[in-house]
């Protein structure tokens, strides 16, 4: 009660400093803070505001319904929150409705609002999509809204690390409490390769407690053409994701690319001196370089969604020597990154790409005659070791 006083009292601070130095009052006067307070206050209606403290109440709640449209997602969650719990039931649904019309939707990420992360506490994705949940649900009691922005929180947690215990704690909250509970029901996955079933429902199948995350090895000796052939199927409410890894061994210039939800593509040309200026020329297999030739190494990587630690692995042939071998931080293209080179490869550690394309360029000098492989680029997001591809094997000719 002393604590709700204390923020009543201050609102009211706040509202007197506004008379005071007669600033007009039909402006938006509604800072963030305000906005926070109207939605703590809500949680506590059997509590009276004081009359003494009510006009500045009023006004601040005024202030919300009339400028509501100039905040960003966070503050129109706790404006439509608030007002809700305060009667004005018709407004808060149109806050509700204006948000749902600005998400965006897709089968592989659910229902989310495109938001860039910042250093203030409103502009927190984990937090603003957990309060968001909770607008749906208690607002509009849009149970299928629900449950696809759940499926969004699950998503980003599959690829980052959440930072705070304030993000992670506001996460468990909506996604335990709000919509169907998702450790209440234990969904039966069936995995189809080829004549080959898995089910998670095999007593041999050991699962993880609360996630039901399980894993199984298929000898190579039991491995046949089929298995290629891949069907899913799940029996239960929630979602569920997983993958299929193949190991094997082949020479490196035959390996094809293989691309998913994070890629990369590889090109290498050399530079070409002309007097109208400096020009890259593309090279292929049939192209021979030259002993001396200067090589610019282009990767260009695109990510469908925000990843943390991904780490990017470029393979070079042996008749070709870095121009810089000294290992730094470096930013461009929007991203900080750690570049370390050695003895057969070029590495790229990213610590959070954001969904997006990157282009990496570095130069290389052909010191070597011959025929050489030049080996793959490799990316995988270290966080969620599922989300890797590569670019295809290939050789290149040298000459002196």
């Amino acid at each position: 009660v002393n604590a709700v006083g204390y923020l009543d009292h201050q609102i009211k601070r706040d509202y007197d400093d506004l008379i005071k130095w007669k600033v007009n009052l039909d402006v938006d006067n509604l800072s963030y803070y305000h906005i926070q307070y109207l939605y703590a206050r809500s949680f506590f209606k059997e509590i009276e505001i004081k009359e003494k403290d009510k006009t500045a109440y009023d006004y601040y709640y005024g202030q919300a319904e009339k400028f509501w449209l100039t905040k960003g997602i966070y503050m129109q969650g706790m404006i439509a929150l608030a007002h809700y719990r305060g009667g004005n039931k018709g407004f808060a649904n149109k806050v509700i409705n204006s948000l749902r019309e600005n998400s965006v939707k897709s089968d592989e990420m659910g229902m989310y609002w495109k938001q860039t992360a910042g250093w203030y506490w409103f502009e927190a994705p984990i937090e603003t999509q957990a309060l968001l949940i909770e607008a749906f649900d208690e607002v509009a009691n849009d149970q299928v809204a629900v449950e696809e922005m759940k499926i969004w929180l699950l998503k980003n947690k599959q690829t980052n690390d959440w930072k705070t215990t304030k993000a992670t704690a506001d996460a468990c909250y909506v996604l335990l409490l709000k919509g169907s509970n998702l450790l209440a029901d234990e969904p039966e996955i069936t995995i189809q390769l080829g004549s080959k079933t898995i089910s998670s429902s095999d007593v041999n199948i050991v699962k993880e407690a609360g996630t039901g995350y399980f894993k199984t090895s298929i000898p190579e000796t039991d491995i046949k053409a089929d298995m290629g052939n891949i069907k899913i199927s799940k029996k239960g409410k929630g979602i569920s994701w997983g993958a299929v890894y193949w190991q094997y061994f082949e020479n490196i210039d035959k390996i094809p690319a293989s691309m998913n939800n994070l890629q990369v593509y590889k090109r290498l040309f050399r530079k070409v001196y002309t007097k109208t200026g400096n020009t890259l020329e593309a090279i292929t297999e049939k192209i021979p370089l030259k002993i001396g030739d200067r090589l610019t190494v282009r990767l260009e990587m695109k990510a469908d969604r925000d990843m943390e630690y991904v780490h990017i692995k470029d393979m070079r042939a042996s008749a070709l020597e870095p121009e810089n071998v000294i290992s730094m931080y470096k930013y461009r293209e929007g991203l900080s990154y750690y570049q370390s080179t050695r003895d057969a490869a070029t590495h790229f550690f990213v610590e959070f790409m954001p969904k997006g394309t990157y282009v990496f360029e570095y130069n290389l000098r052909v010191t070597h005659a011959g025929e050489f492989s030049n080996g793959l680029t490799t990316i995988q997001c270290m966080y969620a070791p599922e989300f890797t591809s590569h670019t295809p094997g290939i050789m290149i000719k040298t000459t002196e």
